[in-house]
């Protein structure tokens, strides 16, 4: 297939590039800079200059591609995962998501691309018992950020779905780790972690859903043949904040983290923070693994 490819630069995108070349497809991805163009040349991917929240150059792009299908990978997150950068990024991510969302819905209507492939979160579901599937709720009142963030990614499943003519595949994908993430040895949160910056808070029963940067791309190479719909693309273990962060520390060679109360990451971080670590739950990924073939590691600092 010809593939066209918004947020290609990210941290997915550049994984993406390269499962997608060795599946045998031609991948193109948006470009805003000369510096985007000539980092996905060296990936191996066509550079097609538009900027996705400009609507007429996504248009004349698709028009010029002639893609079989368009992946959607678009975020504007900061390098630095804390509570005040992801505060002040948070409407400009939430801008390019919708708005690029948006502009790629209308330009694949207009030039009949059906297939459609929506970045979407598999650990912002409304709690409850046991694993998410599919049909759960997100945590559309949760904590103000957390549920920011759920109404955002429910929008862009409806706006997808509510288009006419097109093969939307939501992948809900856990919280990326590994190369070029946040969640690595020499990631942002790896280096909080050692600085002991990040807390256990209360009984750490938060349940976290992860998937490895790789897992996540393979699986989205698979949902260009797959059934429209929305899939969980998380590992198979979900872990408390309790177990995974421990692990993590030992893995990324810092000291235990330290332990505080609910009331006090309540007082000190806000109630952001402490929605992750004592509200967050668990996603199942039977659905993938049955009709995306999904086949992922186990979380490494748990093996």
């Amino acid at each position: 297939m010809r593939v066209l490819l918004a947020g290609a630069t990210g941290a997915i995108g550049r994984p993406l590039i390269r499962y997608l070349r060795e599946a045998g497809h031609t991948v193109f991805g948006l470009a805003r800079s000369p510096e985007s163009a000539r980092v996905l040349s060296e990936a191996g991917a066509g550079a097609v200059t538009a900027d996705a929240l400009d609507a007429v150059a996504v248009r004349a792009a698709i028009a010029r591609i002639q893609p079989h299908a368009v992946i959607n990978e678009l975020t504007s997150l900061p390098a630095h995962y804390t509570a005040a950068e992801l505060k002040e990024a948070a409407e400009r991510d939430r801008k390019v998501r919708i708005e690029g969302n948006a502009n790629l819905l209308a330009a694949l209507h207009d030039a009949g691309v059906r297939r459609y492939i929506l970045q979407s979160s598999g650990f912002w579901y409304a709690p409850g018992d046991g694993l998410a599937d599919e049909s759960a709720p997100f945590a559309l009142d949760a904590s103000p950020a957390v549920a920011a963030g759920a109404h955002t990614y429910a929008e862009l499943e409806s706006s997808a779905a509510r288009t006419p003519g097109i093969e939307c595949v939501a992948l809900r994908y856990g919280f990326f780790y590994g190369p070029g993430t946040w969640y690595s040895g020499e990631g942002d949160m790896g280096e909080q972690v050692r600085q002991q910056w990040i807390p256990i808070i209360g009984a750490g029963e938060g349940v976290w859903s992860w998937v490895h940067i790789d897992d996540a791309a393979a699986a989205t190479v698979a949902a260009l043949e797959s059934a429209p719909g929305p899939y969980n693309v998380v590992d198979s273990e979900p872990s408390p904040q309790r177990e995974w962060l421990p692990a993590f520390a030992r893995a990324v060679g810092a000291p235990p983290p330290p332990t505080v109360t609910e009331q006090q990451a309540l007082d000190t971080f806000g109630a952001d923070t402490a929605y992750y670590a004592t509200r967050l739950r668990g996603a199942s990924n039977a659905k993938a693994k049955r009709d995306l073939k999904f086949r992922p590691r186990r979380l490494e600092w748990l093996t």
